[in-house]
């Protein structure tokens, strides 16, 4: 039994940096932060608020679906924001990917983020036994 595993899709943006997509380990996947990259070109998909955070979403989801899990799997979930005037049409996009509980979530508002994105999330999903 391997310590732990990483996780790659052509779905999401490949890596910019010495980390993987995911990191399965100890029945948890640990999912990078992921920024509103387009998977095919590597760029960011749009300047549009909205865009990003749909983008982001899509790309979690993309990797925990090549781990065999879905958004009903995360049980943590960290948000970093540039825009508090925007965490309200955050959470309506956010929310509609749900269909059971929603995770443990944190949402931290910073100053700049990788590529002039507007929006970075990473998350941590366990495996059901």
């Amino acid at each position: 039994m391997k310590l732990k595993e990483s996780i790659y899709t052509d779905n999401a943006p490949k890596p910019v940096g010495p980390y993987s997509q995911g990191v399965i380990a100890g029945g948890f996947l640990f999912i990078s932060g992921q920024v509103p990259l387009d998977p095919k070109n590597g760029k960011l998909v749009s300047d549009d608020f909205t865009e990003q955070v749909k983008r982001v979403l899509e790309n979690l989801k993309a990797i925990l679906e090549e781990a065999g899990l879905t958004f009903d799997d995360l049980i943590k979930v960290t948000v970093f924001m540039k825009d508090p005037s925007k965490f309200s049409l955050f959470n309506n996009i956010y929310s509609s990917y749900f269909k059971g509980q929603f995770p443990a979530r944190s949402v931290v508002f910073v100053n700049s983020l990788p590529v002039g994105a507007q929006i970075e999330i990473e998350a941590i999903a366990v495996y059901r036994e």
